[in-house]
């Protein structure tokens, strides 16, 4: 599949930068500028690719009502603007959860319009060649509009936030299957501050046991802690995997 969409001109001759999300992370800094006139900072953006994204995931949340999708959040909050690049689970009835193919969605959200919600097509030669041309002839009429909105002199340096908002989080766990082995799980995520939400436990083969969490909301540091606990058990037989989910 990974080969098809190279030959579409839907990813890049090195895949590197779609599935590890570099590619969307650029973009996302481009437009965080644009938004907040701020200057450029892909440095600070926080860049999480698909790798670890597995069909069981894919599946499992479909299950929950939601869908995965490489999301990217760019938040001026109080200590300074947040920019994040990374799989998210999205409400599957929402506009970015019936979005399909190589369409791309951007979201706006204004303190008194709301949401507003634009969509196009993302990829491939026609678009592309569409994008060049629409910018080749703005020249050849002498439409020098600025990249930014404004003059990119005029944009500020941002501080980088270090606070996020909390979130509910999708975890998939592959534990062995003895007693106890939950409760040690769940015990952990407790004395870190996280609230489980709901569990599931599918029927399985063999000795390892696919346990599948969605955390009431948290900080992302308290998750972390706890999972690197979880993590160093004998008892979990692979690296948790953990996803955000946003309602957006």
């Amino acid at each position: 599949m990974l080969r098809d969409a190279q030959e579409l001109g839907y990813a890049e001759a090195d895949p590197t930068v779609d599935v590890g999300g570099f590619d969307a992370a650029h973009k996302l800094s481009l437009l965080a500028a644009t938004a907040f006139g701020t200057q450029v900072d892909f440095a600070n953006v926080k860049i999480e690719g698909i790798e670890r994204i597995s069909l069981t995931d894919i599946k499992d949340v479909a299950d929950m009502g939601y869908r995965i999708k490489l999301l990217g959040v760019a938040r001026m909050n109080d200590d300074g603007l947040e920019q994040r690049m990374q799989p998210c689970l999205v409400p599957a009835d929402s506009p970015l959860g019936t979005l399909e193919g190589v369409s791309n969605m951007v979201i706006v959200e204004g303190d008194h319009v709301g949401q507003i919600v634009l969509q196009g097509p993302g990829a491939g030669e026609g678009p592309t060649a569409s994008a060049v041309m629409g910018d080749v002839m703005d020249i050849a009429r002498g439409l020098l509009i600025p990249a930014f909105g404004q003059p990119a002199n005029t944009l500020v340096k941002a501080a980088k936030s270090n606070t996020g908002v909390d979130a509910e989080y999708y975890l998939r766990f592959s534990l062995a299957d003895e007693a106890g082995v939950m409760a040690a799980v769940s015990t952990t995520l407790g004395d870190h501050g996280v609230s489980i939400n709901r569990m599931r436990q599918y029927n399985h083969d063999g000795d390892a046991a696919p346990v599948i969490i969605v955390t009431h909301k948290v900080a992302r540091e308290k998750l972390d802690a706890a999972l690197g606990v979880i993590a160093t058990m004998d008892t979990s037989l692979e690296k948790p995997i953990a996803i955000r989910i946003e309602t957006v």
